[in-house]
């Protein structure tokens, strides 16, 4: 349930429906980089009152250790509880599979995700310098601030 008490439901994807490009664009801009994990990863959406609210991508690095590629939520819903909501259950997923390791990576000018990321115990682990001026053809700016750097955080699922 998200803050307004709307029941929602975390469901996975079937590889033969068709991902929800409308959301994974938000947080990743450059298709061709979405397409090229989403064949490995899981995807899971949540639905309240029957349609799509969020997405969250959950891509295996090894037998122990699996990232969150992407995560979004529908712009006008924002703050209403739901990027809490999927970051619970694919952490939950993730223990079910038995992962001892769950990271995300986000721009240094993801304020609002860095904070919830870390309310939900990841912590900063690493930094990848100028990811996102050597991986992206435009500039990416959140706020008037430019993405650079990709923050990487890392949640300890064993504990």
């Amino acid at each position: 349930m998200n803050r307004n008490g709307r029941n929602m439901k975390f469901e996975k994807l079937s590889k033969k429906e068709s991902f929800p490009y409308e959301f994974l664009l938000l947080a990743d801009p450059s298709k061709e980089l979405v397409d090229k994990y989403l064949k490995q990863s899981d995807v899971f959406v949540a639905i309240q009152n029957g349609e799509t609210v969020g997405v969250v991508v959950l891509f295996p690095i090894t037998m122990v250790e699996a990232e969150i590629k992407n995560i979004a939520v529908k712009p006008a819903l924002e703050g209403q509880g739901i990027g809490s909501y999927l970051i619970k259950n694919v952490i939950k997923t993730a223990k079910q599979r038995k992962y001892q390791k769950l990271s995300i990576g986000t721009a240094n000018s993801s304020i609002g995700p860095l904070y919830l990321y870390q309310k939900h115990g990841f912590e900063i682990t690493d930094i990848i310098k100028w990811f996102f001026i050597n991986n992206y053809p435009e500039p990416i700016y959140e706020d008037g601030l430019q993405a650079k750097h990709m923050i990487i955080l890392t949640k300890d699922l064993t504990k």
